[in-house]
Order: C-alpha cells, then sequence, then structure tokens
C-alpha cells in the first residue's frame, strides 16, 4: 500500500502462460517483466521510449515496454524475445540471419531489434529497405551501423566463407547468446529483491555543499540501509586512469566540480527505492560561479579548480621537427583556419550497471566495463585492502566505446557491499549516465598549412586546445596522442604540433574512439582540400603526392621499413571518386531545385596501443584430461568481437579450429592480464600474445608426443593425433598428471609492444604500428533548409590481415555512423541534453550504404600481420562529409556538429555576402 492506494493484480498472458502479477501503481511493464517475472532479455536503455531496446509484442503489436503501465495490459497477450526465439519460426530463422550477418556486436539493442523485425516479417516476409527502415526505426543501435541488421532482416546472402582459423569469415562465436537476449549485461545479473543503490549528485556545475544529520535521516527514513559518504571510504578518496594525474573522488568532499558529481550514495531496499526522491536528501548546495569554456577557464582571476594546474593547464604535448615557420615563409601557397568541435556522448545503449557481494571476505563486483584489471588496482587503492580481496567479474558491455574504461559505480557498489555485508545493485538512469560519465574532447584548433608549387607540403603549425572537463580522466593522453597523430598519414619534414589540456566545471572527458585524432583530422584534412583547391590540385591526387610511404619518417622521426598502406587506401579510391564526382557534377548541373550533390574524401590513420608506453598482454591456455582445449583471455569484448579474434588467432597459431575451444572470458580470478580494451590494441597486443600462447601449447604438446614441429594435430576425446612425415603418434591425455588449473599441459604467454619514449621534441618511436584509412562521402544538400543528408560512403581500410573480414566489415560500418553523428548531429549540451530524445545519435534511416574496401598491408609486429582497427574507422569520416558538403555548396564550415541552422545560416551568410 502506498498514499492510500490498494495495488490491484493484474493477469495477462506472456509468451504463452498466463501469469499474475501485482504491480505498484503506475509501475512500468518493462520492470514488471524483468523483476517480478524474470524476463531479462527485456532490455532497458533508456525508460523513455527513445532507444527501443525493451521492445515487446502486444497482441502482436510493437511497444516500447517503458512506455506502457503494467495495469494496462490486464488480459492481453505478450511476446518478448524469449518466446518467440522458443515459438515462433522466424525469430528462428532471424537468429541465425542474424548471426551470419554479424548483426549483433555488444547485442544489447538487439532484442528490441528483433522483436521488431519479427512483427514485420509476421505482416511482409519479404520487405524493402525501407519497409525495414521504417518498421526498425524506434530501436538505436550505437555499435552496427545498422547495415548489417538491414541485411539481416531483408535475408541478403551472408559474408560468410573460409574456416574458423585467421582469415576467416566466421560467426561470432559468443553469438548466440546475443541473438537468444540470454547475454547477461550490468543490469541482468542481480538477484531479484537485492538492495539498491542511489547516488547522490551535485544539481550545479560547481557547488559548495554542506550535510544534514545523516544518520537521524536514515533512522527515520524507512527502507534506508546504509548512508555512504567521503567518510566511508577506507583508503583514498581517489582515482584516475593515469596515475601521476589521479584527482577525482569517489565522492567530493566540501564543492562539486560538475553537474552530476557524486556526493553521497544511499542503500535502499527494493521497494524503498521505487519511491525515493534524491532531492529530499538532507544536503544543502552553495551554488557558485563556475567556467564551462576553455577561454574562461583560462582567462585571468578565473576560479582554479585543482592546485598545482595553474591557469588550470592539466598538460600540454607536443611534437616538434624542422622549422615549419621558415618552410611556410617560403610556401607557395598557405591556408588557415580556426576549428571547433563540442562534447561528444558515448551513447551506448547500456547505462552503467552492476552488482557487488561478500564472498567470504572477498568484495566480488559484478560490473560492464572496458578494462577489469584497471578497476582491480584503483579498488585496490580506493578500498585499502589487498588485490586477492577484491574479484572484478565483468558482465556483458553493451557499448563502451571508451567511457567504460573510467570506473563509475564500482566503488560504490564495493564500499555499499562491504558496509552493509549484503548484495547491493545499481543501474544509472540514461539522464545519470550521461550527466555524469567522460565525453569526448570538445576542441579549439589553430591549424595553418604551407605547400610547394608542386603540391608537396611546406610548413604545419598545429595549436589546439581540449576542454578535459573537471578532472583529467583521459586527458593527458589525449593531449600527448594529437601532436603526434595532427600531420595526418603524410609526410611532413617541418612541423610544429602543441596540445594542451584544460580544466573546466564539465563532465570530465575521456576516450571516445580516437582519443582527439578525429578532431585534429577535421581541421587537417579540411585544409588540404583547401589547399588543393589553391593549387588547382585534385583533392585525391593531392593527398597521394604527400602520403607517407615505406621507408619515410613520421613527424616524430618514426620510420616503417613495411606496413605503411595509405597509399593503397587513398589509391583503393580512385575509381569511385573519379565515378561519383562526375555523378554529383551531373546531377548538380541538372538541378533547378534546392538540392545540391557533393562528394569529400578524408584520410586517417591511428597508432594502436599506448603512447611510449608499457602496453602489455598475456593470454593462458590449457589442454585437459578430456583433450578440451580451454582459452582464458581477458580481452573484454565490448561488441568488436574479441572474443572471436584472438579466438581465431590462437586456434591458427595452435592448429585447432576455433570453434572448438571452450573460451573463459575476462574475470581477475580466472584470466590473465590481457590490458584494456582501448586504442584499437586487442587485435595487435592480446592477439600477439594469443599467437604465443597458441604456439607455445603447440610446443608443449609436440614435444609432449615427440613429433617434429610441421605435425598436423587432431583432438579425439581423451587423445591428440600428430600426423608427422607418414607417421601418426598418439598421446593419451588421461594418464598424464593434472595441473593445479585442471590440465594436462598450459600455456601462458606475454606481448608487448616495443616503443621508444618521446624526447623533448616528440622524437621517438611512439607506436609499433598504425593503421590507416580513407573514406568518400556522398551527400546531399538542401540548400533552402541547410539539411544534409548522406547517400553512400565507401571506406578503403588497411587491416594488415582481416583476422575475419565480417568483423572487420562490422566495425567500419559502425565507426562510420559515429563519425557521421560527430559530423551532423551529435553535441552534448551539459545541463540540457542529458537523454536520448534531446540527444541525437543516427537512426537507422539516417546510415546510408557501405561500401567497404579491405585491404591487407601486412605490418612487420602484428599477429600474422593484422593491424588494429576500432578507433581509425572513425577518424575519416567527419572530414570527409566536410568536404562533401563544402564541394556541394561552396560553403565550408569549420565546427561540428554541422547542424541544419548552422548550414543554413552559412549559405544565407554567401548569399549575402
Amino acid at each position: 500500500m502506498a498514499d492510500g492506494v490498494v495495488n490491484e493484480s493484474v493477469t495477462f498472458t506472456l509468451n504463452g502462460t498466463p501469469v499474475e502479477i501485482t504491480p505498484a501503481p503506475a509501475e512500468r511493464l518493462s520492470q514488471s517483466l524483468r523483476e517480478r517475472l524474470g524476463r531479462r532479455d527485456v532490455k532497458i536503455g533508456c525508460d523513455a521510449g527513445d532507444c527501443g531496446a525493451c521492445s515487446v509484442l502486444i497482441e502482436g503489436e510493437n511497444h516500447c515496454a517503458c512506455l506502457v503501465a503494467a495495469q494496462q495490459v490486464e488480459g492481453l497477450r505478450i511476446e518478448t524475445l524469449a518466446g518467440l526465439v522458443a515459438d515462433e519460426p522466424i525469430t528462428q530463422r532471424l537468429m541465425e540471419r542474424f548471426q551470419d550477418h554479424g548483426a549483433a556486436q555488444c547485442g544489447i539493442c538487439t532484442p528490441g531489434m528483433m522483436v521488431s523485425a519479427t512483427a514485420l516479417l509476421r505482416e511482409e516476409p519479404a520487405p524493402s529497405d525501407t519497409q525495414i527502415e521504417d518498421a526498425l526505426g524506434g530501436v538505436l543501435c550505437r555499435c552496427t551501423g545498422y547495415r548489417k541488421i538491414i541485411d539481416a532482416v531483408a535475408g541478403r546472402a551472408p559474408r560468410l566463407e573460409g574456416e574458423a582459423e585467421v582469415g576467416g569469415a566466421i560467426r561470432r562465436l559468443d553469438g548466440q547468446a546475443k541473438v537468444a537476449g540470454t547475454e547477461l549485461f550490468g543490469d541482468d545479473v542481480a538477484p531479484q529483491g537485492t538492495l539498491e543503490l542511489v547516488v547522490i549528485r551535485s544539481p550545479h556545475a560547481r557547488a559548495g555543499f554542506q550535510f544534514g544529520d545523516l544518520e537521524a535521516w536514515a533512522e527515520t527514513t524507512p527502507g534506508v540501509e546504509a548512508v555512504l559518504t567521503a567518510g566511508d571510504i577506507p583508503g583514498e578518496n581517489c582515482f584516475g586512469v593515469i596515475p601521476p594525474f589521479a584527482d577525482q573522488p569517489v565522492f567530493a568532499e566540501g564543492e562539486a566540480r560538475f553537474r552530476g558529481e557524486a556526493v553521497a550514495a544511499v542503500v535502499l531496499t527494493p521497494e524503498a527505492r521505487r519511491d525515493f526522491a534524491p532531492e529530499g536528501f538532507p544536503v544543502t548546495w552553495d551554488d557558485r560561479p563556475a567556467v564551462m569554456h576553455v577561454d574562461e577557464a583560462r582567462a585571468a582571476g578565473a576560479p582554479q579548480l585543482h592546485a598545482g594546474r595553474d591557469g588550470n593547464l592539466m598538460i600540454t604535448g607536443f611534437v616538434a621537427c624542422g622549422d615549419p615557420e621558415a618552410a611556410l615563409a617560403r610556401a607557395e601557397v598557405v591556408v588557415e583556419g580556426r576549428f571547433e568541435s563540442g562534447f561528444v556522448e558515448h551513447a551506448y545503449i547500456e547505462p552503467e550497471a552492476g552488482f557487488a557481494e561478500m564472498v567470504g571476505d572477498k568484495v566480488e563486483i559484478h560490473a560492464c566495463t572496458q578494462a577489469p584489471v584497471m578497476d582491480l588496482e584503483a579498488l585496490e587503492i580506493i578500498l585499502g585492502m589487498d588485490r586477492d580481496r577484491i574479484r572484478i567479474r565483468p558482465t556483458g558491455v553493451g557499448g563502451g566505446f571508451g567511457s567504460k574504461l573510467d570506473i563509475s559505480m564500482q566503488p560504490y557498489l564495493a564500499l555499499a557491499a562491504l558496509k552493509t555485508g549484503k548484495p547491493v545493485r545499481i543501474t544509472y538512469s540514461r539522464t545519470e549516465s550521461m550527466q555524469s560519465t567522460t565525453k569526448r574532447h570538445p576542441s579549439q584548433i589553430n591549424l595553418r598549412i604551407g605547400a610547394d608549387r608542386d603540391g608537396r607540403l611546406s610548413g604545419y603549425v598545429f595549436d589546439g586546445d581540449f576542454n578535459t572537463g573537471a578532472y583529467a580522466s583521459w586527458g593527458p593522453t589525449v593531449a600527448n596522442r594529437v601532436p603526434v597523430h595532427a600531420s595526418g598519414p603524410y609526410r611532413v619534414r617541418d612541423y610544429r604540433a602543441e596540445a594542451r589540456g584544460i580544466h573546466t566545471h564539465c563532465p570530465p572527458s575521456g576516450a571516445f574512439r580516437g582519443f582527439g585524432v578525429p578532431q585534429a583530422a577535421i581541421a587537417q584534412e579540411s585544409l588540404f582540400d583547401e589547399l588543393a583547391a589553391k593549387l588547382g590540385l585534385d583533392p585525391l591526387e593531392f593527398r597521394i603526392r604527400n602520403a607517407l610511404r615505406d621507408g619515410v619518417p613520421t613527424v616524430c622521426g618514426q620510420v616503417f621499413d613495411q606496413g605503411v598502406g595509405i597509399g593503397a587506401c587513398l589509391e583503393a579510391l580512385r575509381p569511385a571518386w573519379t565515378e561519383l564526382r562526375a555523378e554529383a557534377e551531373a546531377f548538380n548541373a541538372a538541378q533547378t531545385g534546392p538540392m545540391r550533390r557533393g562528394v569529400g574524401i578524408a584520410a586517417g590513420w591511428y597508432g594502436c596501443g599506448n603512447t611510449s608506453l608499457p602496453n602489455p598482454s598475456t593470454i593462458r591456455a590449457g589442454l585437459r584430461p578430456d583433450g578440451q582445449v580451454v582459452l582464458h583471455q581477458g580481452a573484454m569484448d565490448i561488441g568488436q568481437g574479441a572474443n572471436t579474434v584472438i579466438a581465431q588467432v590462437f586456434a591458427s597459431a595452435l592448429g585447432l579450429s576455433a570453434d572448438r575451444l571452450e573460451l573463459v572470458g575476462a574475470d581477475t580470478d580466472l584470466t590473465p592480464d590481457a590490458g584494456k580494451t582501448s586504442a584499437s590494441r586487442q587485435t595487435f597486443v592480446s592477439g600477439n600474445a594469443a599467437k604465443l600462447c597458441g604456439e607455445a601449447l603447440r610446443g608443449a604438446i609436440l614435444r609432449a608426443m615427440n613429433a617434429g614441429d610441421t605435425a598436423e594435430l587432431s583432438f579425439e576425446g581423451g587423445d591428440v593425433l600428430a600426423r608427422d612425415s607418414g607417421r601418426t603418434l598418439r598421446l593419451g591425455l588421461a594418464a598424464l598428471p593434472v595441473d593445479d588449473l585442471g590440465y594436462v599441459l598450459r600455456a601462458e604467454e606475454t606481448y608487448d609492444p616495443p616503443t621508444k619514449p618521446l624526447d623533448e621534441n616528440g622524437q621517438g618511436v611512439p607506436y609499433a604500428q598504425f593503421g590507416y584509412a580513407a573514406h568518400l562521402a556522398v551527400v546531399e544538400v538542401d540548400m533552402r533548409l541547410g539539411t544534409v543528408k548522406a547517400q553512400k560512403f565507401v571506406a578503403a581500410h588497411d587491416v594488415g590481415r582481416a583476422i575475419n573480414p565480417m568483423l572487420v566489415e562490422g566495425q567500419i560500418e559502425g565507426g562510420i555512423a559515429q563519425g557521421l553523428g560527430m559530423a551532423l548531429m551529435e553535441e552534448y549540451l551539459p545541463g540540457r541534453t542529458e537523454n536520448l530524445h534531446d540527444y541525437l545519435i543516427p537512426t537507422i534511416g539516417d546510415m546510408p550504404p557501405v561500401e567497404a574496401l579491405i585491404l591487407e598491408v601486412a605490418d612487420a609486429h602484428g599477429p600474422y600481420g593484422a593491424k588494429g582497427l576500432g578507433e581509425h574507422v572513425l577518424i575519416p569520416t567527419a572530414p570527409a562529409i566536410l568536404n562533401a558538403i563544402a564541394h556541394a555548396t561552396g560553403v565550408r564550415v569549420r565546427s561540428v556538429p554541422v547542424t541544419p541552422a548552422k548550414l543554413a545560416a552559412a549559405l544565407k551568410g554567401e548569399r549575402d555576402g
């Protein structure tokens, strides 16, 4: 009973079975299905009808369960993905097609997509792409770029080919759970009835605060189990991903530095949590003047966020070679410009979630994370506990893109479990997630570039300020990585680049697919088009003329003897460039209305792994007495496919099909540290460790059999067979001794890329490998309204060796979708765009076809020649779109996103001018 209202029971049919529940007044159907009936295949991403992850069928019609009150379904028939998978042949076929196309990446949106697609296919067995886009338009996906989902629903021929080894376009090894809705994400693992945690956050960008009598409040407030503040932290109230820059408190003390910063947390019973209003928590706020922009933060007299960081300057990154000012002075042409970008929200469909429990004297944290060992190391400091008393058990991760590298809910969960001795769970609301977690760094970039009369680059000066927000997070990485990359993949002899991280009272800026390189590429690639135009050169030819080659030094003085694939990427675009530019010119010449078509091009590169720092990964494998090979790999799969790719590499080295492996995923008690999933390092670094591990286990098996190195292995029950020079050898495993992990043979190997520190001018060996990309974008612009619609992308990527071509295509399409959002619609405004209704990301209708050109220019260090890919795919997209807009309109916009209002104003200015 609440406020005199008696809850009434509701009966309905769920997946063919009659059920009865007694929901609270106005309880969401999504909540009832998940928490009362255990239907965790219904995912929740927003609780506002914006993302569609919770889609269910009610009397055969598609609905967002979060927008339906449980009381509204009295007597009705409801189907969730679990029921459709069990009983609906259409869904069963769709499951197979989703796996055949790689249409599920992280998997958090997949139940919503599958349910919506089933409703469509029941009505229209052979839908057009337009019908598919209409039917699935209410379900957001942040990973795939939607194209493979469309192909799967349409029933097109899949990309599958080859065997389950390096080079095979095979299904994801972990794909079945994603399409069946049984993948367990952070909000899916806590038992029903678990205590719940609410974080109290600052409503102001900068505010002092004082608590009332917390003890008395807790004692008199029903359902409150505990209150947590900074005083409850047994270790250090500080964390950060880069130890020398660790500066963020778990709970603020005295002053909050950004809107959404945590100051306290409350542990409640589930019943009390339902009616809890954070506004009633006993805290008073003193709203203080805040600096939200870099220029304000650098001004004289601005409030200082951190001691020892005068002028709110956190760090400066620097790279220089030659004499750029002299080169610019003698250049035939010089172009310059100021470019700006804003915050970009990661907008993964799964908000931060998890639960913690005490297992003996050990605290175990189940959470969505990209870096379980980094979580462990942070909690070791915060909790003041030995690391052997802490276990991180990662759940499925419903998208990360960099933000889930930083800890979020983990310390609150651990502290609550330790204080209460009971299991505790938390799931961030969408608003809470968008307020409190990291963003892409806003940038202000000034750039001057020169070229001689032959079109060779002559002088390059880059100066950039990056708004790192209230705390450091990955700001030092961005500041140091940008100057290394700001030249793009081109030969620049005379170069100077400086990047600064500046503190403001904004949410912390952190890692987001590219670590600042996409912002720099917008400036560099836009000015390249202007240089080409001034010289009368074709933009593609200008880039090819200046592209890096094998044996040519980068701006850091690093020389690669092989593997520099940017020239191949640009050449691969030549046929499409010639054809599509001609089509655009003909289209525009025939137009009498407002539409204009443009074709733009841009290139990018990205160094895989940490910048000039140790970056090791370790992989373990074992052979059991029954002949089963077990792969322990701790590289988090956040949708990019690490579980499959690393298994393919290991299996190829061992001589076994990857689908014969038993996988043990990331768990700090069960798997060695494979490093964080970031910086496009897992295929390269963990892939190398997997290759070494596979070779080591193979070697141990061969030695045990006295077989030669070229023997062919096969595993038959408890025996291993080796075919060697016409003879067959057999090793019986049951008679061999078993080690502490239950293996008769075991291997564990580590790989750390060879890099060297940078000197005071940024000269050295920052990365062992780079990956390369070039994108072509076709857009149509309405010259009256300023709207831009992408029509097509052609994307050439040098991946060294495509371990799994189908997954490569998925990464390319997903990265392009995020680049499209950055270019045209995405801008996070603190305090204003804190939901997925006001903050726009691309929908299925925004994403055009993508032609992926996969190039394989082998890298000397990569496993089987492979290079990283995840970050690279986003870098050229936005500048290619901006160059296409300029081609269509003759107007160049130097800030993103290019919203209709912004472009319409620029077009009006051009006309008025």
